[in-house]
This record gives structure tokens, sequence and C-alpha cells, in this order.
């Protein structure tokens, strides 16, 4: 009997902000199971913190410093890891930014700024590695969305509206390129308990309304978010495109 997700060793997945929180819960996961894994970052410092945890499990990973928000730096990142492992089986678009603020005062930037990294990137880091996977007619490329596509929610205006068009974006990616072998799909967690989280939460009032709204008790863990990410990539999704995963805890489900 084969053993679950062991296809998935020796192939190579990128995950774009990958260095911490969620990003780099998943790509540990990946790495557990002996994946050759990219991860992005801006920090320099911080990437060399995770790529060294990331070795403990398969040395061959490496990273990669840049700002996604520059698509020459998206461009750069893919060539990368398609050059150092000769292809690129799984991308997961993770990398993502929320600027809070009541939609009266949002500015330009503002808007620019997350929309520029949580959904112009995504579709030219797609387009980048689409070019790989189409040669050799397999891949699996996967968005981490929002729970926010699905609903509203205070000072998101900028942030829902991102992620409300990448899930847009992945069933037309899905659609494109189902003839081509390559598989598009999301994720869609809710609020998630993590150092970059635990500021947010210091806010009494904004914890107990998330807690609220989520059906199952807690918070959201990224172990929560990795094992749909796990899913989608291995063989068990074979048949799944244009499909987003909800990890909300039922949020949307009222």
């Amino acid at each position: 009997m084969s053993t679950f997700f062991s296809e998935l060793a020796n192939k190579t997945v990128v995950v774009t902000g990958g260095s911490k929180g969620i990003g780099k819960d998943i790509a540990l996961t990946f790495a557990k199971l002996n994946a050759n894994v990219v991860i992005s970052g801006r920090d320099q410092t911080v990437l060399n913190e995770a790529l060294s945890e990331l070795h403990v499990f398969n040395d061959k990973c490496i990273a990669i410093q840049g700002d996604l928000s520059d698509i020459a730096n998206v461009k750069a990142m893919i060539d990368t890891a398609a050059e150092t492992f000769g292809t690129v089986d799984v991308l997961v678009n993770n990398a993502g930014v929320n600027i809070a603020k009541p939609s009266l005062e949002v500015t330009e930037a503002d808007w620019d700024t997350v929309l520029d990294l949580n959904l112009k990137s995504v579709f030219f880091a797609s387009q980048a590695v689409a070019k790989y996977m189409v040669a050799q007619k397999s891949g699996k490329i996967i968005n981490i969305a929002s729970q926010m596509a699905f609903v509203g929610y205070y000072k998101r205006a900028a942030y829902c509206s991102s992620k409300g068009g990448l899930v847009q974006m992945t069933k037309a990616l899905a659609v494109e390129w189902a003839k081509l072998g390559i598989k598009v799909n999301a994720v869609a967690p809710t609020f998630i308990e993590t150092e970059l989280t635990e500021k947010m939460f210091e806010d009494q009032a904004f914890k107990e309304d998330v807690e609220r709204r989520i059906l199952l008790e807690g918070l959201s863990q990224p172990k929560d978010i990795s094992g749909a990410v796990l899913y989608l990539a291995s063989d068990l999704a074979n048949f799944v495109t244009g499909e987003t995963i909800k990890v909300d805890g039922g949020w949307t489900a009222i």
C-alpha cells in the first residue's frame, strides 16, 4: 500500500511569503515530505531562519529574497526555482498584505499596495510558472485567498476586493489551463492564530467578534491551512480544479 503524499517527495514546490506565518508552516509541511521547497520573502534574515528550519528535513530547499510587488522579481523567482531543480511542480501563492483602514481613509497608495501583491503578483507568478508546467504537461497552482472573498468585514475594502478577485482568477485560469494539464485551486482561510496576528488579537473586542462568527471552537491554526494545501497538491486532488476550499470554521455557512 502506498503512503499518502509520498508522491510529493522530490517535487519542486514554490511557496511565496514562505518565511513566516502560514507560509512557513506550508513550506515545512512539504519539506517534511522531502519536497524541494523554494520560499520567498522580503527580509533576508527571516528567510535564512526559515530556511534553516526547512533544511532539517531537506537540505536542498532554497530561499529567494525579493519584493513580489515588483513583477521582475516574480519572474526571476520562478526562473531561479526552475533552473535550480529543473522543474516547478507546485506553486503556492501565499504572499499577501492587508492595510486595515476605514474605507473613507483608504488612499490610492494603500489600494495599490494591497492589490499589487494580493492579486497582480499572483497572476504574473502563475503566468510565469505555467510556461514550465505546460512544457511538462502537469502542475498545480494553489492560491491562498480568504473567507473575505465571500463576506465583507470592517476596514477591509481593498483586501476583500483583492481576495474576491483572486477567487475569480482561480476559476478563470483553471478553465483556460485545464487542457494543458495544470490544475488551479485556492484555499480561503479565516483569521489564523499566528505570531503575525498576535498583536491584532490583543484587541479583545475584535477577538470576541471573530470568535463569535466562527462556529467551531477556538481560532484556526496554520496546520489547518497547510492540510488543505497539501490535499490540493497531492494526487488525491487530481480531479479538482477551479475550486476554493474554505477553511473558516463555518464563518461563511451562516
